[in-house]
């Protein structure tokens, strides 16, 4: 028996020994297709209110198979005017004839031709429903879906740009992120532009801006996340962009930017790398882009550390921070591991301190406050502070001489330069070696705008009257969840920032690779998860998006992202610009 051949087609003899193929059927339709498919009953046909309960296949044609992807968006007409709008979360080939196709006949013949008869075998797409279109008047409207198709409805693949945003419940106006992907690649229309953009509500129509609800950028190395940062940063620096107070007036946000790789203040300066052609694109699409001239480098000047404005053009302003902040926020000098007594102990010197010297009172004077041995042996002996705990306070209240009061100009006789409607200020920290230091710059800052904004009676109401976006890079630093007593003084601080973020027109914008190490209390808080590649599985787990959606973060590419805003859309893929709108790198 030779190699299959005994299993070779054979051909038909007629009555005068011709020897003739059989004559093969057509299994095309008369007339055109309308759609991908159609919707079958013999798999079932449901809707259900529970979601597990809902059964809902469409069958396609060969023709259009090599184009349909996983969460794809498909379709389906009523008989009235309204429309199913669904998602495709499965894809599966079934037998159309029943036939034995691993046994080693087929599967040697399957060898040998290289390919498979795709008339032979039903492809299915399992169907997720997400909300049911209809017309209000001139108006697209959706609900959820609560109605079940007709059986042989056709499928259609979505292309219009006003039933997709419709169906995701995606804004029409707002702040750019990105435009729609499934699998990534880009969501095509047959409008102009074909791509269809992605942005978050920046109104009062429907709530507050998402902006003072918080947005957390979560990317591991090479992910693209600073570069995604600058570029929603930049639209709010938008001269049009702006936000309305309690008494009416609408002023324009002011940016403070942490940065500790120097790599924020480059927003000062154009992108070279983009053309004439990508501008044309970004105003079609009305993109803020092109470097920000109200972009001012607030440099820390710490001990003998000198920053060399190497990659950007931006003005530098140097400042100290002076030993009187610490008045309301003594944690700023309590270390990392004080425990609650030391940090009673800790409260009770200091306002000792400032009730003596007021606001003028120096680091320096504090240190010979703590060097007085009258001073510890009068505490111990009233039992007001244990000379342990005395002696565990002072050496951990001390090491700060390259932080406080140095020679510059104090960061509170630059608040208005610091805070400025429609302007960006980067404090770069790379070129400080001390990460304590750093960490005691970053916290003394920003506890100074939220402590203004907080505030019933502040000292400064440039920021209490200016609506703030408070951006973090490497966020999880410090905002970590800890037991010291620091720990959570700042946690509760920024906690109550973010609860109140909406009322005082505060927003926290925190860019992280590793969100899993950010306290619950201010995570809980952030209504906008944008999620790019993440290689750790906590860290996944921690950013808490839909599991369909979390299953691809591992393998997306640069500048890809996944957007779990509840307040704004339904769970989406997105594609980034590839450009960044600013000088970057």
């Amino acid at each position: 028996m030779s190699d299959l051949g005994d299993f070779a087609p054979s051909t038909s003899s007629t009555d005068d020994g011709d020897s003739t193929s059989f004559e093969e059927s057509s299994l095309s339709a008369a007339g055109q297709d309308a759609g991908i498919g159609t919707i079958p009953t013999s798999r079932g046909l449901k809707i259900a209110e529970d979601g597990d309960d809902t059964e809902i296949r469409a069958s396609i044609t060969v023709g259009n198979r090599s184009n349909v992807r996983l969460g794809k968006y498909l379709l389906l007409s009523y008989p009235d005017d309204e429309t199913l709008f669904c998602r495709i979360t499965g894809l599966e080939y079934d037998q159309e004839f029943h036939t034995d196709d691993a046994s080693e006949i087929h599967v040697r013949r399957a060898m040998r031709n290289g390919g498979i008869e795709e008339r032979d075998y039903k492809f299915l797409a399992t169907l997720e429903p997400i909300a049911v279109l209809y017309s209000d008047g001139d108006e697209l409207k959706r609900r959820m879906a609560d109605r079940v198709p007709k059986p042989e409805t056709v499928v259609r693949e979505a292309t219009d740009t006003e039933e997709i945003k419709t169906g995701l419940k995606m804004p029409e106006e707002g702040v750019f992120m990105g435009h729609l992907a499934v699998g990534g690649e880009k969501v095509r229309t047959a409008a102009e532009p074909p791509t269809i953009d992605y942005r978050l509500k920046d109104d009062y129509e429907s709530g507050d801006p998402l902006v003072f609800r918080h947005t957390l950028i979560a990317g591991g190395t090479g992910s693209g996340k600073t570069h995604g940062a600058k570029n929603a940063l930049r639209q709010y620096l938008h001269p049009d962009r702006e936000y309305e107070l309690d008494d009416g007036r609408s002023i324009s946000p002011a940016v403070v930017q942490f940065d500790p790789q120097d790599e924020y203040a480059q927003m000062h300066d154009d992108n070279p790398d983009v053309g004439r052609e990508d501008e044309r694109a970004y105003e079609r699409e009305g993109i803020a882009y092109g470097g920000h001239s109200d972009t001012k480098a607030f440099v820390p000047a710490v001990g003998d550390s000198s920053y060399a404005a190497d990659g950007h053009h931006a003005e530098c302003v140097e400042f100290t921070i002076p030993f009187s902040m610490v008045r309301t926020n003594k944690w700023l000098v309590a270390g990392g591991d004080l425990n609650d007594n030391q940090y009673s102990a800790l409260t009770y010197l200091l306002d000792r301190f400032f009730k003596g010297h007021g606001d003028s009172g120096t680091y320096a004077q504090f240190k010979s406050f703590l060097d007085d041995p009258a001073l510890r042996e009068e505490l111990d002996e009233s039992g007001r502070v244990h000379e342990a705990t005395f002696d565990a306070v002072k050496r951990r209240a001390y090491g700060f001489d390259s932080v406080f009061d140095q020679n510059a100009p104090a960061i509170t006789d630059l608040v208005h330069r610091f805070v400025r409607p429609g302007g960006l200020s980067v404090v770069p920290t790379y070129h400080i070696n001390d990460s304590r230091a750093t960490e005691v710059v970053v916290l003394a800052l920003a506890s100074l705008l939220v402590d203004q904004k907080l505030s019933n009676d502040p000292q400064f109401d440039r920021i209490k009257e200016t609506p703030l976006v408070l951006g973090m890079d490497e966020a999880h630093n410090f905002l970590t969840g800890a037991e010291s007593a620091q720990a959570r003084k700042v946690i509760g601080k920024f906690a109550d920032a973010a609860k109140q973020g909406r009322k005082e027109r505060l927003g926290l914008f925190l860019i992280t690779q590793d969100p899993q190490d950010i306290a619950d209390a201010v995570f809980k808080q952030i209504n906008t998860k944008v999620v790019l590649n993440l290689g750790d599985e906590d860290a996944i787990s921690a950013v808490n998006i839909p599991t369909n959606l979390a299953g691809k973060v591992p393998y997306m590419e640069k500048g890809q992202m996944v957007v779990y805003s509840p307040d704004n859309s339904e769970p989406v893929e997105l594609i980034g610009l590839s450009n960044c709108l600013t000088k970057h790198g």
